[in-house]
C-alpha cells in the first residue's frame, strides 16, 4: 500500500514538474515600432497573451523593435539579444529579407526557433510564415486602378524600400497586373522609394509630383507611410479628391480619414491583429509539440468609400487596440 502511494506522489510531481515547464517567453519583433499598423500587430500578439493565460499557460509576451524601419542594425542586434536571454521563442517581421537571414539561423542554432511573420526571408529555416499574400494584394490594388482609370492612363508607382520583402510583392503584384490586363495604362515612373517615415516619403512624393504632376492619373502606394504621404503631396497641389485616383495599402486612421474624405479612393487591407495574435499562437503550439503549417495566410481585402461601412470590413478600419494595449 506505501509503494503504492508512494508511486502516486512520485506521479504528482511529475505533473507538477510538467505543469511548471509549461512557462514560456516569447519575443514579438517588428519592422518598426512607430506606425498604427505594428501597433495593431502588438495588439494581436497581446491578446494571444491574454487568451493563453486565461487557459493557465503561463506565458511572457515581450514586445521590442527598432522605432524606424530602415535600422537594420538595431534588428539585428534585438534577434542576437533576445538568443543569448535564450527566449522560447521569437516572432520575427524581418526588416531586410536578406540581412536577417544569418541572425535567424543563429537564434534556430542556439535552439531558439522562430517564426516569420508580414514580411518573407530568403530562408525556409523556420517554424512557419505568418502573413498577408502581399502579391495578391499588389493585384487587388491594380485591378481596382484599371477600373478606376476605365483602362488608360499615367500611374505611379511609389515604393517603399529596397529589401522589403512585403512591400516588392505588393509591388511586383501591381505591376504585372497592370501589364497583363490593361495594357493602355502606362506606368510613368516606378523606380522611386519613399523610405521608412512620413517625412522621407512626403519628400519622394513631392519630387515625383514635381516630374509628373500634369500627367498622372493615378498613384499606387504600398503601405502606410507612403500612402498618408503621397495623399498629402496631392492635396497640397490641388490633384487630390479624386482627381488623381490614390490607392494605398493598409488602414492607418489617417488613411481611413483620407478615404472618408474622398482623396483616396481604395486601400489594400490587411489583418495585423491577427497576424500578431497567429504569430504567438504558433509559436506556443509548435513549443507545445503540436504541428503547425509551414505558411499561414492572414488574409487581405479591397477596402473602397463603397464597403467601409459593412461590419467585417470596420472591424479591419477601427481595430480594438486600446483593449489590449492597455
Amino acid at each position: 500500500m506505501k509503494s503504492l502511494r508512494l508511486l502516486a506522489c512520485l506521479f504528482c510531481g511529475l505533473l507538477s514538474a510538467s505543469a511548471a515547464e509549461k512557462s514560456y517567453s516569447i519575443a514579438v519583433i517588428p519592422k518598426g515600432t512607430t506606425h498604427e499598423f505594428w501597433k495593431s500587430i502588438n495588439a494581436g500578439a497581446f491578446k494571444a497573451r491574454d487568451e493563453l493565460i486565461a487557459q493557465g499557460i503561463k506565458i511572457e509576451v515581450i514586445w521590442k523593435g527598432p522605432l524606424k524601419e530602415d535600422d537594420r542594425d538595431q534588428q539585428i542586434q534585438t534577434i542576437e539579444n533576445f538568443t543569448t536571454r535564450r527566449v522560447s521563442g521569437i516572432v520575427l517581421a524581418p526588416l531586410d529579407s536578406q540581412a536577417m537571414v544569418r541572425p535567424v539561423n543563429n537564434a534556430i542554432r542556439a535552439k531558439v526557433p522562430v517564426v516569420i511573420f508580414d514580411s518573407g526571408l530568403k530562408s525556409d529555416n523556420y517554424v512557419s510564415f505568418v502573413a498577408t499574400d502581399n502579391y495578391k494584394g499588389g493585384v487587388l490594388a491594380g485591378q481596382h486602378m484599371g477600373k478606376l482609370l476605365e483602362g488608360k492612363g499615367n500611374v505611379i508607382l511609389l515604393r517603399y524600400a529596397v529589401g522589403s520583402a512585403s512591400t516588392e510583392e505588393r509591388e511586383s503584384g501591381f505591376v504585372d497586373t497592370l501589364k497583363k490586363e490593361f495594357p493602355h495604362i502606362k506606368l510613368i515612373s516606378s523606380d522611386q522609394y519613399a523610405g521608412p517615415t512620413r517625412e522621407t516619403a512626403y519628400q519622394a512624393s513631392q519630387n515625383l509630383l514635381n516630374r509628373f504632376g500634369r500627367e498622372v492619373n493615378g498613384v499606387f502606394a504600398p503601405c502606410e507611410p507612403p500612402t498618408i504621404a503621397m495623399t498629402k503631396a496631392l492635396r497640397d497641389i490641388g490633384k487630390a479628391g479624386g482627381k488623381v485616383k490614390m490607392i494605398g495599402f493598409d488602414a492607418g486612421s489617417q488613411s481611413v480619414a483620407d478615404m472618408k474624405r474622398g482623396d483616396v479612393q481604395g486601400l489594400v487591407v490587411q489583418n495585423p491583429v491577427f497576424m500578431g495574435y497567429k504569430g504567438v499562437m504558433t509559436m506556443v503550439e509548435h513549443l507545445q509539440g503540436k504541428k503547425v503549417e509551414k505558411r499561414i495566410d492572414t488574409g487581405v481585402v479591397l477596402v473602397t468609400p463603397e464597403n467601409a461601412e459593412q461590419p467585417d470590413v470596420k472591424e479591419l478600419l477601427y481595430p480594438p487596440l486600446d483593449k489590449y494595449l492597455k
